[in-house]
């Protein structure tokens, strides 16, 4: 696609950018930007904003930038300077279609990967300015459509795809019949009281990928764990309230989150493979309810399924063979500290592990997460061409003779199958759980 098309194609009309931007005015856009400036900012703000000599060095770490041929406006500071400096120099005062572009380049070109905090030598954390900018607009109810209705469906049934509570424990009953075919002794326990473990999954698991579930509850079982999961709404730990900067509702959902694993008494929340998910519990929700660490543990299953390999729980039974290269998600690795776990998982699991460079927290961001993917369809190929780098990467590992990617992360599995079809690069996308599955011993059925 041409730069101009690609132009034309993120021009498409949002209902949800263009009703919002019809009903403002501009003393109304005034009283919002300095309600968030003066009374839910403070201190950290005032630090980056003074701190920040525009010198550009966090822009080599920007997959937009790098792969708009380093155009100055895709930068970090570039970002910054087009949205919330603008903001902050005429004191609040800007127009309707100001907040309109502040809200599309806040939302649709930052993944708040946090990847350019490591290149400033100040730390200035680029993705907390753009949650600051998404947060105005949000209170000016200026948000793309698609990511705003997943996120009131949240609201209405406490998960993001419109399961229905009977539809939540007949997936799980279904699903526990199907790997009655490995162990016919199975169970997927619900709402069992005082378990060690509460398995949590996010709401497109249930809807699309019901075999995840499927497969956690072989593994749950060949490791002889003491888990459940709940029958009732709080199941779904996703939340797309944290990227639209509706904090009130994001504060909510988390609450029903932890509230549901303290009803059930159980010890700790062990989560499936899922980045955003993870940094909603561990570092954002908890910390909006007043929670410096959240209420109960909080275990990603990468750090899970290490401890389950290092103690022996779990037996490698032969290893899976194809060669793998590892995608490290953003939320984890650079924002969980698990890439070293992550590659004793991988090396346990695989015969042939052949990294991608650069790995670990330098990672290049999948351009699918922070919110960007759930932006919807019109801005699909936005994020595409703004990670052409990425399909560059992995078409140097892919040189290597690895053929498949494996990635722990949902909206990771999902913007790199996007970047994996359009630059036509060939490999097979894994979970880390799909090759756990597959390889682990299971006794005789």
């Amino acid at each position: 696609m041409t730069e101009s098309a690609s132009k034309d194609k993120s021009k498409q009309l949002d209902e949800g950018l263009e009703r919002g931007m019809a009903a403002l005015t501009e003393a109304k856009i005034e009283k919002a930007i300095n309600r968030v400036l003066t009374g839910e900012t403070g201190a950290r703000l005032k630090a980056y904003v003074e701190t920040c000599i525009h010198c550009g060095l966090c822009s080599e770490a920007c997959h937009y930038f790098l792969s708009h041929d380093r155009d100055p406006r895709y930068s970090p500071v570039g970002k910054v300077k087009q949205t919330l400096w603008e903001m902050l120099k005429k004191r609040g005062r800007v127009s309707p279609e100001f907040i309109k572009q502040a809200r599309l380049i806040s939302s649709t070109q930052c993944n708040l990967c946090k990847r350019c905090a490591m290149y400033c030598p100040f730390g200035i954390d680029v993705a907390y300015l753009m949650l600051v900018v998404r947060r105005i607009c949000h209170l000016l109810g200026v948000t793309p459509r698609y990511i705003q209705d997943t996120a009131h469906s949240h609201s209405v049934n406490m998960n993001q795809m419109w399961v229905k509570e009977d539809e939540w424990i007949d997936t799980l009953q279904w699903q526990e019949d199907e790997a009655r075919g490995d162990l016919p002794n199975l169970r997927i326990p619900l709402e069992k009281e005082g378990a060690e473990i509460m398995y949590s999954v996010i709401g497109p698991e249930p809807k699309f990928q019901a075999q995840l579930i499927y497969q956690a509850a072989v593994i749950m079982n060949v490791a002889g764990l003491d888990w459940t999961m709940p029958a009732t709404p709080g199941w779904d730990n996703s939340d797309m309230a944290m990227f639209t900067g509706d904090n009130e509702l994001m504060g909510r959902l988390k609450r029903v989150h932890f509230e549901t694993a303290m009803r059930l008494k159980v010890k700790k929340i062990v989560m499936g493979e899922c980045g955003h998910a993870f940094r909603s519990v561990y570092d954002v929700g908890n910390r909006w309810l007043g929670w410096r660490m959240p209420p109960i543990p909080i275990v990603h299953a990468i750090d899970f399924y290490y401890d389950l390999l290092k103690t022996g729980r779990l037996k490698v039974a032969k290893k899976f063979e194809e060669p793998v290269t590892l995608h490290d998600p953003c939320n984890v690795v650079r924002g969980g500290g698990l890439a070293d776990k992550a590659r004793y998982v991988v090396n346990a699991l695989c015969e042939n592990f052949i990294e991608m460079h650069p790995n670990r927290e330098h990672n290049i961001c999948c351009c699918a997460g922070g919110g960007v993917i759930n932006a919807g369809p019109p801005y699909k190929m936005v994020r595409i061409e703004g990670n052409r780098v990425k399909a560059e990467q992995l078409f140097a590992v892919k040189a290597k003779g690895a053929t498949v990617l494996i990635t722990p992360c949902h909206n990771c599995h999902s913007g790199l199958e996007d970047i994996n079809h359009h630059y036509h690069i060939g490999f097979e996308i894994k979970f880390l759980g799909d090759i756990l599955y597959e390889v682990i011993e299971k006794p005789a059925g």
